[in-house]
């Protein structure tokens, strides 16, 4: 972790799978109980990986039902075009 890591502002209970899963990605991060979640974004890749995630943990349903959508759409009007 570097001496200047970013801290996550994010629910109590959305800390560990958060962590988890940018630990998965590769992102150095460092996860307390009872502490905010440190996170070092270095790049931005990381930058990304970590919007994403903690996107996806605590999004409404709806607003990543709509998303997916919107990209369904976008994919399939970029599709057309094509052939």
């Amino acid at each position: 972790m570097s001496t200047n890591p970013q801290l996550i502002a994010v629910q109590w209970q959305l800390r560990w799978p958060i962590y988890q899963r940018l630990t998965d990605l590769g992102v150095p991060c460092d996860y307390a109980p009872h502490r905010p979640l440190m996170v070092e974004v270095n790049s931005p890749l990381a930058a990304l990986q970590v919007w994403s995630v903690v996107r996806q943990m605590s999004a409404p349903r709806e607003t990543l039902i709509h998303w997916l959508e919107h990209c369904w759409q976008v994919n399939l009007s970029g599709s057309l075009g094509r052939g």
